[in-house]
């Protein structure tokens, strides 16, 4: 099946590569893209669960808490998270962990204009991550996704985050953060190292090497890469397809192909 300029896949691709990598970090680019223990994980799931809501006008906690429910064993959903789908109240808890932008990339996709794309951002994050810190940090996700498929160059998007999102800026080289970088739960310690992880990107391929190489939450850095990487490089190796579309339900694919046939534009 060939998917390597599905747009869905370039996010999904980072968190399957990166699953293997989150307790074990390799703190080097020099790794095997290709575990076979490699799988989908809660952040997939959640993207695929944003892309359906977007795609037919659905409630956004309703299907959060659908697919999460269908897909709930194994696949590392936090604490938190875990208890919100075992109740049916479905409330909000404030939340300013990283699960508000595992999950936003599809939005960067969705949006045709800049007021589109924050409001649904906060949006995907409301239903569990109601708090400013999520938000903000969706945004600034959504908006690397947004500027990078429109055709943006680096030093630009960088620039306008930068500017925009002035608490989220880095200094140091990929080089120096792999030094001290160690697993962040929170929103705000995970979205700038995936910007980052793009920007010193030649290729899709280095752009997820990067994401991973730097230790912590290597899914989630993987999926928030790939998927600014996938808007900005428009493909992937055919390799990389091949080996993430074999770990993925036949219905994420089929999620994957509608939403990419809508908004690959």
């Amino acid at each position: 099946m060939i998917l390597n300029t599905n747009i869905l896949l370039g996010a999904v691709a980072g968190d399957i590569i990166g699953s293997t990598y989150e307790f074990n970090n390799v703190k080097t680019k020099d790794f095997n893209l290709y575990p076979e223990n490699s799988k989908f994980t809660d952040d997939t799931v959640m993207t695929i669960a944003v892309a359906d809501a977007l795609l037919k006008n659905k409630d956004f906690s309703e299907n959060l808490w659908n697919f999460g429910r269908k897909y709930f064993h194994g696949r590392g959903y936090g604490g938190k998270f875990k208890n919100w789908l075992l109740n049916t109240d479905r409330k909000p808890y404030q939340s300013y962990g990283k699960g508000s932008v595992m999950r936003v990339s599809p939005v960067g996709f969705y949006a045709k204009n800049r007021d589109e794309l924050f409001q649904k951002a906060v949006e995907t994050c409301a239903p569990t991550h109601d708090c400013p810190e999520s938000y903000n940090a969706a945004k600034y996700i959504s908006l690397a996704i947004f500027m990078a498929k429109s055709g943006r160059d680096k030093k630009e998007i960088g620039d306008i985050l930068d500017q925009k999102f002035p608490e989220y800026m880095i200094k140091q080289s990929l080089d120096e953060i792999r030094d001290y970088y160690v697993f962040d739960v929170s929103a705000e310690g995970t979205a700038p190292y995936s910007v980052k992880a793009f920007l010193e990107s030649t290729d899709y391929e280095d752009a997820i090497r990067n994401a991973i190489s730097i230790g912590g939450d290597s899914d989630t850095l993987g999926i928030i890469t790939g998927a600014i990487a996938m808007a900005y490089y428009k493909e992937m190796p055919q390799e990389i397809a091949d080996f993430v579309i074999q770990k993925l339900p036949e219905e994420f694919i089929e999620i994957m192909v509608e939403f990419d046939s809508k908004y690959n534009r």
